[in-house]
């Protein structure tokens, strides 16, 4: 009989061209633990191409420093301004090449199922998501941009949908009471 690894390591992105999240969380059965959550401004670069380079780069050396078991990325959403939506995508791509380079799977949220994830509303603002991390994982100080708590509610929320019990996400929860009753792990 194989012995199973007791603890796993989540990286959630936040991709952008300006400013990329970046949050690490570990797991051990339903307890998580913050590990780092930090942003990366590839912003400061002029040359679109040495930015993704950045971008690749920096994912990539996420990787190999804490050897998560799982990359995880929040989805471009959809705005009016088309060259934004192209920067968006180009980020999120390279960010997903260095994870596939790395031989992780990918997993991808919309911002919306991340929010939900967190904090029960699609529609919480990223004032909400983060105090319902700082609840979650403990910590006091707020990150000096919400692209890295952004980052880290993609990790959580991917740690979230993975320990959902198969069949259950129809399930509609009636209430504070029975939402604590089946996750004991998610409330402090």
């Amino acid at each position: 009989m194989a012995t199973q690894k007791t603890s796993r390591i989540i990286l959630g992105i936040d991709p952008g061209t300006v400013v990329m999240g970046y949050g690490l969380i570990e797991t051990k059965g339903n307890i998580i633990s913050l590990v780092e959550m930090n942003v990366l401004k590839p912003g400061k670069v002029d040359d679109t191409y040495k930015k993704l380079q950045l971008i690749y780069n920096t994912v990539s050396g996420l990787i190999i420093k804490y050897k998560p078991d799982v990359f995880a990325i929040e989805a471009p959403f959809f705005g009016k301004n088309v060259q934004s939506m192209l920067k968006l995508g180009r980020a999120q791509g390279v960010a997903i090449a260095a994870a596939m380079r790395h031989g992780l799977e990918v997993t991808e949220y919309s911002p919306k199922k991340i929010k939900q994830s967190i904090t029960g509303n699609g529609n919480a603002s990223k004032e909400q998501v983060l105090k319902m991390l700082q609840r979650l994982l403990k910590f006091d100080d707020g990150p000096k941009y919400f692209d890295a708590s952004d980052a880290l509610a993609v990790a959580v929320c991917h740690h979230f949908q993975e320990n959902s019990l198969p069949g259950n996400t129809s399930k509609k929860i009636k209430g504070w009471d029975e939402f604590i009753q089946k996750n004991p792990g998610r409330v402090k």
